[in-house]
């Protein structure tokens, strides 16, 4: 089935292409992949970044919009992706990288357009894990930029992800949801005030 992507704001499609066209931005970027490119690089498939900034008691999540990803790809793969932010502004372009979460996000589409459902994909991050995740969002018609994971969502977890939670197996985010908020919670220290 294939996934709905939702529009990225455009001003973030233009900074990310300012980016790309500019010697400078790509050189000072440190990405040697992006650097060592044959042919033109284009940004694709713009995904909502949503940061998970903490699961209430009774396991409704808050989050927030962090940003809007592009995956760089050159000829059959990515092989970059540039982040962008909200500033007071507007959207701009925050910096270009490369690493597993590229090759991962990659393949976490690949299963989700073999899913019979369609889904809106979006980026979940979990920094209290060190964690990145596809939220696989069921409501396709969405503002891809607001909402929070429903408990029928699916989270897919990107490798590498944290020990004891396998990449690239897609969960309910109501199964997942108190895995993570249990992991995530602060330990408290012997003699520390309650």
């Amino acid at each position: 089935m294939p996934l709905h992507v939702p529009p990225a704001p455009a001003p973030a499609l233009r900074s990310v292409l300012t980016a790309l066209s500019s010697p400078t931005a790509v050189r000072e970027a440190r990405t040697p992949s992006l650097l060592g490119t044959q042919g033109p690089a284009t940004p694709e498939l713009p995904l909502p970044v949503h940061v998970l900034d903490h699961v209430t008691a009774e396991g409704v999540s808050a989050t927030r919009l962090a940003g809007w990803r592009f995956l760089i790809r050159c000829g059959d793969h990515a092989v970059a992706a540039a982040d962008t932010m909200l500033t007071p502004d507007g959207w701009a372009f925050s910096h270009f990288f490369e690493g597993p979460y590229i090759t991962s996000t990659e393949r976490a589409l690949r299963q989700a357009e073999a899913m019979p459902q369609p889904y809106q994909p979006r980026l979940l991050s979990v920094p209290g894990l060190y964690m990145l995740t596809l939220w696989l969002h069921e409501d396709c018609a969405a503002d891809g930029s607001e909402g929070h994971p429903a408990a029928t969502d699916l989270l897919v977890p990107l490798a590498p992800a944290p020990p004891g939670i396998a990449a690239h197996r897609p969960h309910r985010v109501a199964e997942l949801l108190p895995v993570l908020t249990h992991r995530a919670a602060p330990i408290r220290l012997l003699g520390s005030p309650a």
